[in-house]
C-alpha cells in the first residue's frame, strides 16, 4: 500500500535536519518511524528552506518551500486570503508523482485538503485541533481587551509586530478556509465524542473512523514511573503553548488563590518563556493578583527533559480553554501521574472524571484551586487516580494497536472507491 501524507512538522525527517521536535509534532514522528515499516509511506510538509525531496529511513519527503518572511505572508496579513493557488499546484504535482493508493491530510490547519476536489484518490482527514471551535472560544479567557498588546523586546524588535489581534484575524480565515475543506470531506479519523459530532455538522457527508495516537517513545519507557513525593510543597506542572486560549490566566489565578490560603506551592509551565508575550498580558489581566513567587517559566523542553519535570512534580494540570486530545495530558496519564483538566472539547474522552483524574469547568480557578486543595488534603485517592490514568493510556496508545487499525481503515477507505 502506497500512502501519501500531507502533514504539518516534517515528522520523523526531523532527525535527517538533525533537529529537535520540541513540545509539538512528536507523536507524528512516531506515527512515521512505526508506519513506514508496514506500507511506502511519503510525507509532503512545509519548509523554510527550498530543498529536493529526499529519502530518509524508509520514509520519502517533499518539502513544500515556504520563506519565514515573504512578501506573500506580508501580503495575507495585510489584504487576507484564504488560499494560495500556487500551494494546490504543488500538492497536485507530489500526488502525480507519488500515485499513492490514499492520500491523509494530518490537520485542518493548512490549505493541504483542498487536494479533495483536484483528485480521484481517496483523501482521508485526521482531525487534530478544530479551529472553527478554537476560535469560537479564543477571546474566552482574556477577552478582546488584550489582542493588540505588544511586546517590546531589544533582543528580538520583529516580536513587536506580533499580536494577538494578528492571530485572532488568522484563525478566522483558517476557520473558513477550514469549513471549506471539510465540506467535501469523505472520510474523517478522530477519536473523541466532540470530534465526532463537531464534524456530524462541518463534514456532515463524511464517514468517521476512529484512530488514536501514538505518544513519543520517552513516555513508553517511562510508562507508570511516576511516584509521590514526601514533602510539604506541592509541585505542579503544565505543558502548554503561548496561545491567547491556553488558560495561562486560569492557572496563575488559581495558583494566586492557593497562595492567599497559605498553601506551599509552586507551578511550573513547559512551553512558555517568561519573556512571552502572552505572559506580560496575564500580568496586566491579574494586576495585583499575579503571583509574585513559586512560579517557574521552563521554555520549550524536549521530551526527555520534560519528563525530568513531571516526575519531580505531584500533580499534572491541563487549564485550557478548547482541546480535542491533548496529548500533554495523555502522556501525564501515562505516566501515571495525577491529573486535573479542563472539561473542555474531547477531555471527557481521554479521563474518565473520578476515576483517572478529575476534570473541572473550564476558565474557573476557584474550583481548580479547590481541586489542588482536595488533591492535598486526599492524596491516596489522587494517586489511585492517576494508577488508572496509566492503565487507561497504556491500552489506548499501544503502538501495535494504532498501526493495525489505521492500516485496517486505510484499507477500508480505499475499498470505497
Amino acid at each position: 500500500m502506497k500512502v501519501l501524507w500531507f502533514a504539518n512538522t516534517p515528522c520523523n525527517a526531523d532527525e535527517y535536519f538533525n533537529t529537535e521536535l520540541k513540545g509539538t509534532g512528536g507523536w507524528l514522528k512516531a506515527l512515521d518511524r512505526e508506519l513506514q515499516n508496514h506500507v511506502d509511506l511519503h510525507v509532503a510538509f512545509y519548509h523554510n528552506k527550498n530543498l529536493k525531496p529526499f529519502t530518509y529511513k524508509k520514509t520519502k519527503y517533499y518539502p513544500i518551500y515556504t520563506p519565514k518572511i515573504t512578501f506573500q505572508r506580508i501580503k495575507n496579513i495585510i489584504v487576507p486570503s484564504v488560499i494560495n493557488r500556487e500551494h494546490i499546484d504543488i500538492y497536485k504535482a507530489i500526488v502525480n508523482e507519488v500515485k499513492p493508493d490514499i492520500i491523509h491530510i494530518h490537520g485542518t490547519e493548512n490549505p493541504f485538503g483542498y487536494i479533495i476536489t483536484e483528485t480521484n484518490i481517496p483523501v482521508v482527514i485526521s482531525i487534530q485541533g478544530i479551529i472553527t471551535v478554537i476560535y469560537h472560544k479564543f477571546l474566552l479567557g482574556l477577552g478582546k481587551k488584550y489582542l493588540r498588546t505588544r511586546n517590546y523586546s531589544i533582543t528580538k524588535p520583529f516580536e513587536f509586530f506580533k499580536t494577538y489581534k494578528i492571530s485572532y484575524k488568522l484563525f478566522y480565515l483558517m476557520m473558513k478556509r477550514e469549513q471549506d475543506i471539510l465540506k467535501n470531506a469523505k472520510h474523517i479519523i478522530g477519536r473523541t465524542d466532540w470530534d465526532y459530532s463537531v464534524t456530524r455538522v462541518l463534514a456532515p457527508n463524511s464517514r468517521y473512523y476512529h484512530v488514536d495516537e501514538i505518544l513519543r517513545e520517552s513516555f513508553y519507557e517511562n510508562a507508570g514511573k511516576w511516584q509521590p513525593h514526601n514533602r510539604n510543597k506541592i509541585v505542579v506542572v503544565t505543558t502548554t503553548s503561548t496561545a491567547y486560549y491556553k488558560g495561562l490566566e486560569t492557572a496563575c489565578l488559581a495558583l494566586w488563590l492557593l497562595q492567599n490560603n497559605g498553601v506551599d506551592v509552586e507551578w511550573r509551565f513547559a512551553g512558555i518563556n517568561g519573556n512571552d508575550l502572552i505572559v506580560k498580558i496575564v500580568k496586566k489581566y491579574l494586576g495585583q493578583k499575579y503571583p509574585k513567587f513559586c512560579l517557574k517559566y521552563l521554555g520549550k523542553l524536549n521530551d526527555r527533559m520534560l519528563i525530568t519535570q513531571m516526575l519531580e512534580s505531584d500533580i499534572y494540570v491541563m487549564p485550557s480553554h478548547i482541546e480535542n486530545s491533548p496529548n500533554n495530558l495523555c502522556e501525564a496519564m501515562m505516566l501515571g501521574m495525577p491529573c486535573i483538566a479542563s472539561f473542555s472539547g474531547g477531555t471527557s474522552s481521554m479521563l474518565n472524571n473520578k476515576v483517572e483524574g478529575v476534570l473541572i469547568q473550564d476558565g474557573d480557578p476557584w474550583v481548580l484551586a479547590g481541586s489542588i486543595l482536595d488533591y492535598i488534603n486526599k492524596k491516596e485517592k489522587y494517586i489511585e487516580y492517576g494508577i488508572n490514568a496509566y492503565k487507561r493510556a497504556s491500552k489506548r496508545h499501544k503502538i501495535n494497536n494504532i498501526v493495525s487499525n489505521l492500516i485496517k481503515n486505510y484499507s477500508q477507505i480505499i475499498s470505497f472507491v
